[in-house]
């Protein structure tokens, strides 16, 4: 018989699944422009890095929140108790989609996951890891192409030096950006962006209309048009752009 996961740990409310369908595709780029027009200056988290390049993910966050090792509060151990050990305990939350972002303080020298917590995590659907900090046993983490962002490598496991995992599904800092559980992942090639929910239905709006008329900019600059015109588009060009649109829709599109 398959023995269900038990945690004691705090779950998520995952953002409706239509919301999630409507982001993908969009782009981290476009989208960190829509939440920086909306006053969310910088969503981007810096430091965590692709590992898999072309790959995208679209999805809500786990959390989990690592904190330096203090001897009243830590005793080490790799294998030691396993099931007080909290990155474990994220792991068991994931369902088909969700995205697990680390706070592991930018250390490079822990390696959070490795080979079977990530196979794991693959198992369960999970779609992607992110981590402000390292992982482990790379070569086989990518046989399993998982989509993974994060600032690097190393052979040491997860509390092996200075860091131990504190809390499962609480609020934290990711790259310099702060995750609530539940909020909406993009991550892509260029990087990974945090979408609060309440800002969701918004930023899909502005960065469709920005993505429907950047791909007939695209087409305009290749055939050299004048950059002021095109890009931004200018309010001038509008009524091109809606009988190009009107075509494209009609299934007669023309440059």
């Amino acid at each position: 018989m398959q023995q269900h996961n038990i945690t004691h740990t705090p779950g998520i409310v995952r953002p409706p699944k239509e919301i999630i369908d409507a982001l993908r595709g969009i782009g981290a780029a476009t989208i960190a422009g829509s939440l920086g027009h909306m006053g969310f200056s910088n969503p981007h988290m810096v430091g965590p890095v692709a590992q898999t390049r072309g790959k995208s993910i679209v999805g809500p966050a786990l959390t989990l929140q690592f904190l330096p090792q203090r001897p009243d509060l830590f005793t080490e151990g790799e294998y030691a108790e396993p099931e007080t050990q909290l990155h474990r305990h994220v792991l068991y939350h994931a369902e088909e989609g969700d995205v697990v972002v680390v706070d592991a303080r930018g250390d490079m020298s822990s390696g959070i996951f490795g080979d079977m917590m990530s196979t794991y995590f693959k198992g369960r659907g999970g779609a992607g890891i992110v981590i402000d900090g390292c992982m482990r046993d790379r070569p086989n983490v990518e046989k399993l192409d998982l989509p993974i962002w994060v600032r690097g490598w190393t052979p040491n496991y997860h509390v092996q030096t200075t860091i131990y995992p504190y809390a499962v599904n609480v609020p934290i800092a990711c790259g310099g950006v702060t995750v609530m559980p539940g909020d909406i992942i993009v991550a892509d090639d260029d990087g990974v962006i945090v979408v609060p929910l309440p800002m969701a239905e918004k930023v899909i709006e502005d960065a469709r209309e920005h993505a429907e008329w950047e791909v007939y900019s695209r087409i305009k600059l290749s055939e050299g048009a004048p950059l002021q015109r095109y890009y931004p588009l200018h309010q001038d060009a509008y009524p091109e752009y809606e009988q190009w649109k009107k075509e494209v829709e009609a299934g007669k599109p023309k440059s």
